[in-house]
């Protein structure tokens, strides 16, 4: 077999999708609808560049030279692997990972709340139950992971399609809600709404993402039937192309509802305030219980999906361990970090993403011009250091 058919590619698109679609995807586009207000348009313009547009780019790029090692090669060897072994680290167990069940458990608040403020032994019921979810949100996440090559069918025909029907359902009940309205747009979306909205892409960290999913995709291509190399990248960038069809699709809805709810919540802090105001205007209690399922869907495949890249990564290049041994190891560190709390786990990433992506998004580039000039090795090396330079600045 050379090529995917349709049914098959769309499957390996959908599947790439539900890696990409977690926490942070849920969390920013509503939360820049309802701040962003009149200026939501090109808000989500500059949005969609940092959180579908470069995600594409790089599974593309990724594709094309065969692994996020290689992409970086002419800057360095040595700086290939660094920077490999930061891209993995940060969108792995060190920040994505554990945001994914920190960020579902808040959902379930409905029901923590009703377990009150008191303690066993010492221990504060919240923090117990919030110890147990995350466990046991780890321990089934390590297990599905142990085959990655079989994450289209776990992930892409089964969990993503009831995420989509849920956010169809969110969608369509804002629609026909008509008395929610546009607010005018506030803080630095009202001074620079493309340039704001843009930044806030890199909350999603999927430029990063694009840049580790390639090698569990090419497994998944490979369990179809496909061995040869040059095949195995054609139909990676094309499951990326219909990856980021779904991911604009679903920014999209999730951004209208966000600008759609300003009359019905105010001083809303972040995308899930706004979701569960949403949800609950919407639904009554049955709303909590939808949203919660969203998240929860959309946490566990990108967990999923992330523990499955990074062990393979690292199994491959640090050999004293197998893929089982990495896969468990990232596993417990992750549950280790999460136990931290959601805003200490956004608090850490947001420097280091400002860092980092630049970077990422400059490689991308230099590696897609068709140019023959631009694969001077030189120029590499100029381009990354302005974009670390810059990454360090804006961060100072």
């Amino acid at each position: 077999m050379k090529k995917l058919d349709g049914k098959r590619i769309i499957l390996l698109g959908v599947t790439l999708f539900s890696m990409f679609f977690g926490a942070g995807n849920l969390i920013f586009p509503p939360y820049l609808g309802y701040l962003a207000g009149q200026e939501a348009v090109p808000a989500f313009i500059g949005f969609m560049l940092t959180a579908v547009v470069f995600p594409v780019l790089g599974v593309t790029a990724v594709a094309r030279t065969g692994g996020l090692d290689h992409l970086c090669e002419k800057v360095h060897p040595a700086f290939a692997l660094v920077f490999s072994f930061a891209v993995y680290l940060c969108i792995g167990p060190m920040l994505a990972i554990p945001r994914t069940t920190s960020t579902s458990y808040a959902m379930f608040a409905f029901l923590t709340d009703r377990l009150g403020e008191g303690s066993i032994f010492g221990i504060s019921i919240q923090f117990a139950v919030s110890f147990i979810y995350s466990l046991l949100f780890f321990i089934a996440a390590g297990m599905v992971a142990k085959h990655p090559e079989k994450l289209k069918d776990r992930l892409g025909k089964k969990l993503t399609p009831i995420l989509i029907l849920l956010i169809l359902i969110l969608f369509f009940a804002g629609l026909m809600h008509g008395e929610l309205t546009v607010n005018e747009a506030s803080g630095a979306y009202a001074d620079s709404a493309f340039g704001t909205g843009f930044v806030e892409g890199y909350n999603t960290m999927d430029t990063l993402a694009a840049m580790v999913f390639g090698i569990v995709i090419a497994m998944n291509i490979r369990d179809f039937g496909i061995t040869d190399n040059a095949s195995i990248a054609k139909e990676t960038i094309r499951g990326g192309v219909i990856a980021g069809i779904v991911l604009a699709s679903m920014y999209g809805m999730l951004t209208f509802l966000g600008t759609r709810s300003g009359s019905l919540i105010s001083g809303a802090q972040n995308g899930t305030e706004i979701l569960t105001a949403l949800s609950g205007s919407f639904f009554g209690d049955l709303g909590s219980v939808i949203l919660a399922a969203i998240y929860f869907i959309a946490c566990f495949n990108v967990c999923v999906g992330l523990i499955s890249s990074c062990a393979k990564f690292f199994s491959e290049k640090l050999s004293f361990m197998g893929f089982d041994a990495w896969r468990w190891a990232i596993t417990a560190w992750s549950f280790c970090i999460s136990i931290m709390g959601l805003n200490v786990i956004l608090a850490i990433s947001v420097p280091i993403l400002s860092v980092i992506y630049p970077v990422a998004m400059a490689v991308i580039v230099l590696n897609l011009i068709p140019f023959k000039a631009f694969g001077n090795p030189l120029l590499h090396k100029a381009v990354v250091v302005l974009a670390l330079i810059y990454g360090i600045y804006s961060v100072i």
